[in-house]
């Protein structure tokens, strides 16, 4: 049977990119595919198991290498044609063929089995595959049982027995497949007729090439990162000497934070100018506040620029529930701070109000309007419940009010939150991800989410400065020691 695109259970895995291609967008300037303001999440990179461990081996694919490395959540996935398309019709009608044709083989008298050796040709090449240098046992056993020849043999004298190979097969798929796969093999052992049970084989063993795969993922990470590390640095050395103004757009925005963070400095009393240090680590923030629509990203950023654009939008709904709780409690008062279960329920509400606010869609009054209704029927529920004073009409429209206000600019309680998740964020990066920092008043509720960004944040930032600080350095030490550089204050 073919082992393209037509084999069944699925086809090739894939990349979405190659080296080439992604340089020549990355570094040339061409506008990113996710700039526009409201970016997709990340889609998994498609791609085979051979090519992931090529890239293992010599991370000859940088968009791959980076992507393993900076993404944890990085997965093998198949790639399938979509639904309706040419392609997937295509591929049914092949695959039905090739079914119809088997059965109609194994049907004749006496059967005949040329369909049949070539799947148990293509399941042993397949079962060799997962086994490690170690499973010369395994290896052995399989060989001897999948004899291709002697199967051959026994086929045309009529004394081959292809329902003990399946047997053979399933067992030896269930001594390698991983814990998650025991409820397919078991489903295989319970079909009996011998085609649907060839063809649900094949579904099988393609997730468990995955789960190969998505081990090796694992296991090359570590090992990766150096690797990833010089070879990015190359690269992007290379462009730069082909390139004298490859830096422009890094170059501003550090220039940029300098001024910012001198500004911020003058304002709080502080004399004397701000260090590299400092003025670099102001700038990841900016990048967590920044204009995609208008504003060129980093050179040195851009094979990150969704990530921190995803981070950025993640924030702006967190700071929208933090602000909406914190007024919810300080308005109610004490009688619900100790109702357990009220909290999570209500961020919950808010959660799911605010899921597509960055949907062209959303409109963020209507929103906020809504959340505030909901907020006062759950509060009036609750007080009942607990026996507290009844939620009168005049604080139901206080609530409600403060809560529209939010989407205010220069609403005082969004910009409270929004400079302590700022704080809190700046501090994870000054602490070098050694312990996190202590979390400000009033986001205690969004502890969990935001811990999880400022982890994210943290790996992305760690990972950049060690691919590109040589180019750091030279540009930072220029800007703090140059009066040009604050001579616009």
């Amino acid at each position: 049977m073919p082992k393209d695109s037509d084999k069944p259970g699925g086809g090739e895995d894939r990349t979405d990119s190659s080296e080439q291609s992604h340089s020549k967008r990355v570094w040339r300037g061409t506008p990113s595919p996710h700039r526009g303001n409201t970016p997709q999440s990340s889609p998994p990179r498609f791609v085979s198991a051979e090519e992931l461990m090529e890239t293992a081996k010599g991370v000859t694919n940088m968009a791959l290498a980076h992507e393993i490395v900076v993404n944890t959540d990085f997965q093998v996935k198949p790639s399938e044609p979509a639904e309706g398309s040419l392609e997937k019709r295509v591929k049914d009608i092949m695959h039905k063929a090739f079914w119809d044709v088997l059965e109609a083989q194994l049907s004749e008298n006496p059967p005949s089995y040329n369909h049949a050796i070539k799947l148990l040709a293509e399941i042993k090449e397949t079962l060799l595959s997962f086994l490690l240098p170690g499973h010369g046992r395994l290896r052995g056993r399989i060989e001897e049982v999948l004899d291709l020849s002697l199967i051959q043999q026994q086929a045309e004298n009529g004394a081959l027995d292809i329902s003990k190979l399946v047997e053979f097969v399933i067992g030896m798929m269930g001594s390698l497949c991983a814990p998650s796969r025991d409820e397919d093999i078991r489903k295989l052992r319970e079909i009996t007729d011998l085609v649907p049970l060839l063809k649900a084989i094949f579904p099988v063993m393609d997730k468990m090439k995955l789960d190969m795969a998505n081990f090796a993922v694992s296991s090359i990470r570590p090992h990766l990162l150096q690797q990833s590390v010089e070879y990015e640095r190359k690269k992007f050395q290379e462009f730069v000497e082909k390139q004298p103004n490859a830096l422009d757009f890094t170059e501003k925005w550090l220039q940029d934070s300098a001024k910012s963070v001198l500004h911020e400095d003058q304002a709080g009393g502080a004399g004397g100018l701000p260090t590299p240090l400092a003025v670099h680590n102001h700038a990841y923030l900016c990048l967590l506040k920044w204009n995609h629509a208008s504003d060129p990203f980093p050179e040195t950023l851009l094979m990150d620029q969704v990530r921190f654009q995803e981070m950025q939008q993640d924030l702006e709904q967190l700071v929208l529930v933090a602000s909406v709780l914190l007024i919810v409690y300080n308005t109610t008062g004490e009688a619900i701070s100790g109702l357990p279960g009220l909290m999570d329920r209500l961020k919950r509400t808010i959660g799911v109000l605010l899921t597509e606010m960055h949907m062209p869609s959303f409109i963020a009054d209507e929103a906020l309007a809504t959340i505030g209704e909901r907020m006062c029927v759950e509060l009036i529920g609750r007080l009942s419940e607990h026996g507290f004073s009844p939620f009168s009409t005049n604080r139901q429209s206080i609530l409600k009010g403060q809560i529209s206000a939010v989407t205010l600019p220069d609403n005082a309680i969004r910009r409270l939150i929004g400079s302590r998740i700022q704080t809190y964020l700046l501090a994870f990066l000054e602490s070098s991800h050694r312990s996190a920092p202590t979390l400000p008043g009033g986001l205690a509720p969004v502890s969990k989410e935001l811990e999880e960004i400022a982890m994210k944040f943290g790996r992305l930032v760690h990972f950049n400065k060690l691919v590109y600080s040589p180019f750091y350095q030279k540009i930072l030490q220029e800007i703090v020691t140059s009066p040009c550089t604050f001579t616009t204050l």
